[in-house]
């Protein structure tokens, strides 16, 4: 039997405080083999994260099936007010593990990160200066890779190709690449021109992006959200990272990334660069939170720019006028 009137019945909810929102989902279900160091990497990228946020960011963890090692662990930081928001679960997979933190709130910026990145200070502070400067940017990445225009930028080629400021430049942080896919594994022979020149947009004469982002560490716009589904069924893989790849595309949204490199993929083996690298808590700035909102653009629209101009673009022979009309050096161009 109810008696009485629910007070909060009707009521409007208030307006969140928080303007940016992070989104760890984390799996580590044993200490053993692929996860031997696993839990020490984990507590890395948490500190690293926790000393490099203003206190406006709201930090979700998602515990999708670890074991209750992790679990205790992480009930211990939202105890302490550490993070804002922790969700249990048993192993849904990656996707349907970031899908849970996404729901529930209007935070306009949502940065999804893996449980293995180490992230630098002022890495929150040139994210948001890139969507404040470019009103198209949907996604914004903080680690500089290869060739990253190849893949979901269509439409960002399409909309400057006939722009001075869409060219290759010099890469800003060689040492910070080089270490990157060491930590995938690489071996060092790669082509080493792709250390020394990247495609990117002149917005002004203090800020340079690069076109593309990788998938490990981004940060997107929350509106691009408004209608997600509610279940992918891959635990990894399959269509699930390609679900996080056409959203922005559907509204017309570019993906970039900060010209210099401010965070560190430390993959599953402790090292010992990464310890020393912590420092103390670092004050961030909160820089002004305005972003616009775009449309979904229609399909004409979106097959030009994300299908049919990619395919012409990609003809070997325009493929080499491209990289020559857009300043790379002519010795590169034959293998870039």
């Amino acid at each position: 039997m109810r008696i009485g009137y629910n007070p909060h019945k009707d009521k409007i909810q208030e307006k969140s405080g928080f303007l940016h929102q992070v989104i760890v989902p984390v799996y580590i279900p044993n200490h053993e083999g692929y996860f031997k160091d696993s839990f020490a990497i984990l507590k890395l990228c948490l500190e690293s994260l926790l000393n490099t946020v203003h206190i406006q960011t709201f930090i979700t963890v998602v515990n999708n099936g670890s074991d209750k090692i992790i679990a205790d662990f992480l009930d211990s930081l939202f105890a302490e007010n550490k993070i804002q928001e922790l969700i249990h679960t048993e192993n849904i997979g990656k996707l349907n593990a970031i899908l849970k933190g996404l729901a529930g709130n209007n935070i306009e910026l949502v940065t999804i990160s893996d449980s293995d990145v180490f992230f630098l200070p002022n890495w929150q502070k040139e994210t948001v200066k890139i969507f404040n400067e470019v009103p198209k940017a949907g996604v914004v990445g903080v680690v500089p890779q290869f060739k990253m225009y190849e893949s979901n930028c269509g439409n960002v080629l399409f909309d400057n190709i006939f722009k001075s400021n869409l060219q290759f430049i010099p890469v800003k942080n060689e040492e910070a690449l080089v270490r990157f896919y060491d930590s995938i594994g690489w071996d060092r022979n790669y082509n080493q021109d792709y250390l020394e020149y990247t495609l990117g947009l002149k917005i002004n004469a203090e800020l340079n992006v690069l076109i593309g982002s990788g998938h490990f560490v981004a940060t997107y716009k929350k509106d691009m959200f408004e209608n997600i589904v509610s279940y992918i069924g891959y635990k990894m893989g399959g269509n699930s990272e390609g679900y996080l790849d056409t959203l922005p595309l559907q509204k017309g949204y570019w993906r970039l990334t900060t010209y210099d490199n401010y965070a560190y993929h430390m993959g599953n083996t402790l090292e010992d660069w990464m310890k020393p690298t912590l420092g103390e808590k670092y004050q961030n700035d909160i820089l002004a939170y305005n972003f616009g909102k775009r449309k979904r653009v229609n399909g004409i629209s979106y097959f030009i720019k994300n299908r049919f101009f990619i395919k012409f673009i990609s003809v070997k022979m325009l493929v080499k006028f491209f990289l020559k009309w857009k300043g790379l050096p002519q010795r590169m161009i034959a293998k870039y």
